[in-house]
């Protein structure tokens, strides 16, 4: 494997009127030294091909679930790609980013058949995000019951990401609906990282009161994993670049609109990666392995790997298109392409789910 050191600083800037920002300290980010160290595209195997803009990867023992956006789960076992249907009680928004969004099966899914699922819809003139449970009978997945309804949508930013934590809530990411003063409004569910029960109630340990809110101050995050010692990380789009990596602490203000990348200001908080303002990763799904953050970065084409421990980052797979979601089971790195969904460009038998060695990473 070929490795490329390039030992370059990130440039930090400040948004003009953000009077109450704190200077940057000197070292805040010399610790963050691009490495780039690139498997090559043919010792990467390619478990599935033809899906139709993918969007999360679930597993259960041999068989990959995969939601698509155009409103199906690609169901894989052995290569070989079933697609189920999916019915709703709404119909699916075509706009930008939107449709059949997050999704995970449920922790007793070999007995209950239930899943959850986020997904944008369009009602009347009106467009909304939801998170709702699904029951698969006879290879269809059904909208069986709406766990929380009304989330904001717009035009793009709509986040998606579900995910069960260590103590078996119901997380999501949610953007903010390009409106982004919605960010800083904890009445409001656009821009936050919602925590539910499993049952769509809310959490009585939740930081604020009878509400969902559980982190704010977000463009659009669209990934989340834990790490072993139960520490929430976070990926997230910033404005054209600065997009973030973030630990997330209940309660805290992650700054949006008021800051971004290594800015600061009184309250809120910073990330522990950015990408600068000259690079754009557009950071989507991720997962957590011995210490390391792996994230599939969307115009970033690549898997990046960030390592909590040295601070340092790099690329560790190219060439093979927008990368949105990354599933690590034992010593397996699983993840998809997204170059169907209109932004990316689309190559032979497009998109695939590919699958790695984590070992073979780290030789």
């Amino acid at each position: 494997m070929k490795k490329l050191f390039l030992g370059a600083m990130f440039t930090i800037i400040f948004i003009a009127g953000c009077t109450e920002q704190k200077p940057i300290p000197k070292n805040v980010d010399q610790n963050q030294l691009l490495e780039v160290s690139v498997v090559p595209t043919e010792e990467i195997e390619i478990v599935a091909t033809q899906l139709s803009i993918p969007w999360s990867i679930e597993k259960q023992g041999d068989t990959f679930y995969i939601s698509e956006r155009t409103g199906s789960i690609a169901k894989i076992e052995k290569g070989q790609v079933e697609r189920q249907r999916v019915e709703l009680t709404k119909p699916l928004a075509t706009v930008a980013e939107a449709g059949l969004l997050g999704f995970v099966l449920a922790p007793d899914f070999p007995q209950s058949n239930q899943a959850y699922a986020y997904y944008t819809y369009q009602n009347d003139a009106e467009q909304f995000n939801r998170i709702v449970t699904l029951k698969l009978e006879n290879n269809v997945w059904r909208e069986q019951q709406v766990l929380l309804d009304g989330i904001p949508s717009g035009r793009v930013h709509h986040g998606g990401r579900l995910k069960i934590g260590p103590d078996h809530k119901l997380y999501a990411t949610v953007g903010d609906a390009a409106n982004s003063a919605l960010a800083q409004d904890r009445n409001s569910l656009a821009g936050k990282i919602l925590r539910l029960n499993l049952d769509g109630t809310v959490p009585n340990d939740n930081p604020f009161p009878n509400s969902y809110v559980y982190s704010y101050g977000h463009r659009n995050p669209q990934g989340i994993t834990w790490a072993p010692d139960g520490k929430l990380y976070e990926s997230e789009h910033g404005n054209q670049a600065n997009d973030e990596i973030n630990e997330i602490v209940a309660g805290q203000n992650f700054g949006w609109p008021m800051i971004e990348g290594f800015q600061q200001r009184e309250g809120m908080v910073t990330p522990i990666f950015t990408s600068g303002i000259n690079v754009t990763w557009a950071p989507s799904g991720m997962d957590e392995h011995e210490g390391k953050l792996y994230v599939a970065a969307l115009r970033g084409n690549a898997v990046l790997e960030f390592n909590l421990e040295t601070m340092q980052y790099r690329e560790i797979i190219t060439g093979l298109g927008r990368i949105r979601d990354i599933y690590i089971e034992d010593d397996s790195l699983y993840f998809i392409s997204n170059n169907t969904d209109g932004r990316g460009e689309q190559q032979q038998n497009d998109d695939k789910l590919y699958r790695i060695s984590l070992s073979q990473l780290n030789n």
